[in-house]
């Protein structure tokens, strides 16, 4: 079971790497798409001069693009550069567009000068770092554009030859349709993205180019499936699921957010058969009345496929009618199964169905959380939450300050504390941690009541547990502890200096901004160096993204005897940076040491947990406008 497990996680990661080197440049693929329809010799404005954008940006402009940014998910600015010199070679080296190659060579060249920059590091002389920089860039991605040129681009030539030789096969056949049966569930595992961009698209782009458009771009993206699932739960559905399906068939539609669809799917999995069955008819109806698109549709929703439909009215129509009949088959199935489903809704169904497609997504969730017990919960008995993770001086000293505010405003007389999973105490009745670190919880704490969360600011799980604890618990005379807290974050400057505070920074990738925060804790006198690679190691094992635009990059527990002394240092990133899919604005690097800094966490964590106070510490354009933004969320919640 567990090695299944392993493979599922690794296939999704593997699966979430390939969208992602295509995702940030659909705009550039989308670009092509509308210069292709539009003045190609059968396009909707046929233009001889403008027409010759259209062969440069598929063999150069995309591909290194794609190559580019393989790199730079390795190793930030550096690896986008050598991977895509890296792409170049097996460009040159083939005579169709290499997306494959690029996403092969992209990648590679990025691991390669992230070793190296790794090998190198601290014996450069002073003074010879941009010539070393810049000499090992050059070199490598030279070698490596050789290696590709006579290596990897023959032999990537040979695979999407073969692959399309295969599809080929399968629209001839008649059987093209069967790849619904693939496809359909894969999109409700949240493979959709890497099905489409990461096999679909590059193999028809090359069709494009040779035909002039290709059926494989609405495999995936047409969005006539997920619309019957919707349109049934609005006619037949129970609960809150029906009275949201409106509302998601719109985002769905118009927006082309498929994710949207995939919980109402997930709460009665039967429903996938519908999808399957509505997907293979709208790809018949696709084959046989020769549909198509010039481009991929992105984000799949109808007006993208609008958009990249070619000139041609046998085109629109069979595009048209691939949608509409896979949308009519999907909803007659999905409301025959709805329709004779005679059990009663629950209220948490769908709450419950989008916590297990996050999951799914391995990505992390602002809203996301899911109760996984040990045991039943008896709330008359609860007397202790802990809050657990990996290190316990982070995220779980922040989560464990807002449930306590919770706790406090609902009555009850319950001790909310955090600390290390290791660490665990045995009397710890309910344990929340992070959804990856929930295994490991119940293996230290087994007869405890564990809550799952993907984001310790703003998860639903939190008002979930408070219910369930007010429905058996006697409070009425509980009272929440007064810690004695300062009313004020600079109240222990020693923990937080004006001088920590860091304003308008950016980054080229979210292990320089890490890097950035810990030299500035090494700077103040709290850590020593190696804490430093102790939080970038941190963030790898579990993503420190703590929802709300914020982050907190702190040290595992293996380091914790490298700090000095606690110590915060707020970094703002008014432009952003990508942690692991999520746009990060501010940074909160922490050192933690006898929890003489969870004062100062408790205080941040409250301020962080209102949207608007976040955007005001983005927007501020001083340390002490910054300073008071807390300050003031601090007064308005004591």
């Amino acid at each position: 079971m567990t090695e299944t497990k392993g493979l599922k996680l690794a296939v999704q990661k593997f699966g979430n790497f390939l969208s992602s080197m295509i995702l940030p440049n659909i705009g550039a693929f989308l670009a092509w798409g509308i210069i292709t329809a539009l003045f190609i010799p059968n396009g909707w404005l046929p233009n001889k001069g403008l027409a010759q954008l259209v062969t440069p940006m598929v063999t150069y402009l995309l591909p290194i693009l794609i190559g580019y940014t393989g790199g730079k998910l390795i190793n930030g600015h550096r690896g986008g550069v050598v991977g895509a010199i890296a792409t170049l070679g097996v460009i040159v080296g083939t005579n169709i567009p290499m997306f494959l190659g690029a996403m092969i060579m992209g990648p590679l060249g990025g691991y390669v000068i992230k070793k190296f920059d790794r090998s190198v590091e601290g014996k450069i002389k002073t003074g010879f770092e941009m010539l070393v920089d810049n000499f090992s860039a050059g070199i490598l991605g030279g070698i490596l554009a050789i290696i590709a040129f006579f290596g990897i681009g023959p032999l990537v030539d040979i695979v999407s030859v073969a692959m399309a030789d295969g599809v080929e096969w399968l629209i001839h056949t008649g059987l093209l349709p069967l790849a619904s049966l693939f496809i359909e569930p894969g999109k409700v595992l949240f493979l959709n993205n890497a099905i489409n961009h990461g096999v679909l698209t590059p193999i028809g782009i090359e069709q494009v180019r040779q035909y002039g458009k290709s059926v494989l771009f609405l495999l995936e993206a047409n969005p006539g499936p997920g619309m019957g699932i919707l349109l049934a739960y609005c006619f037949f559905g129970k609960g809150n699921a029906k009275q949201s399906a409106p509302g998601a068939a719109i985002i769905h539609f118009i927006g082309g957010v498929h994710e949207i669809f995939f919980p109402y799917v997930l709460m009665k999995p039967v429903l996938i058969i519908a999808t399957m069955l509505g997907g293979m008819s709208g790809v018949f109806t696709l084959v046989t009345l020769k549909g198509g698109l010039v481009g991929p549709a992105s984000p799949g929703s109808i007006l993208a496929v609008l958009a990249a439909t070619p000139r041609s009215g046998t085109a629109f129509m069979a595009n048209m009618l691939d949608v509409l009949i896979s949308m009519t088959v999907t909803f007659v199935v999905a409301a025959f199964i709805l329709k004779m489903d005679k059990s009663e809704a629950e209220a948490g169904d769908l709450e419950k169905a989008t916590a297990q497609m996050e999951s799914m997504k391995g990505k992390k969730s602002s809203v996301s959380g899911t109760l996984t017990a040990s045991k039943n919960l008896n709330p008359a008995k609860v007397k202790k939450i802990v809050f657990a993770c990996d290190a316990g001086m982070g995220s779980s000293a922040m989560g464990a300050s807002l449930l306590r505010k919770k706790v406090k405003a609902a009555g009850l007389d319950i001790y909310v504390t955090n600390s290390a999973v290791s660490a665990i105490p045995e009397d710890a009745q309910v344990v929340v941690t992070q959804s990856g670190l929930t295994a490991r919880a119940k293996d230290k704490a087994p007869n405890a009541y564990h809550v799952s969360v993907d984001n310790f600011l703003t998860s639903p799980a939190y008002d979930a547990l408070i219910n369930d604890l007010k429905k058996g618990a006697k409070h009425e005379s509980a009272k929440a502890a007064d810690t004695g807290e300062p009313k004020t974050i600079l109240n222990d400057e020693k923990v937080l200096k004006k001088e920590n505070v860091f304003l308008n920074k950016s980054f080229s990738s979210k292990e320089e901004a890490i890097r950035f925060a810990g030299q500035a804790l090494v700077d103040g006198g709290y850590v020593n160096p190696s804490y430093v690679d102790g939080m970038i190691e941190r963030d790898k094992d579990m993503s420190t993204y703590m929802g709300n635009s914020i982050a907190i990059p702190h040290g595992t527990e293996k380091v914790k005897k490298e700090v000095i002394a606690s110590g915060v240092v707020i970094v703002q990133v008014p432009q952003g940076i990508d942690f692991d899919g999520n746009k990060v604005r501010l940074i909160f690097g922490i050192a933690g040491k006898n929890n003489s800094h969870l004062a100062i966490l408790s205080k941040i964590a409250v301020a962080c947990a209102e949207m608007e106070n976040v955007e005001a510490m983005v927007r501020a354009g001083s340390v002490d406008e910054l300073l008071q933004v807390i300050n003031q969320a601090i007064e308005k919640n004591s």
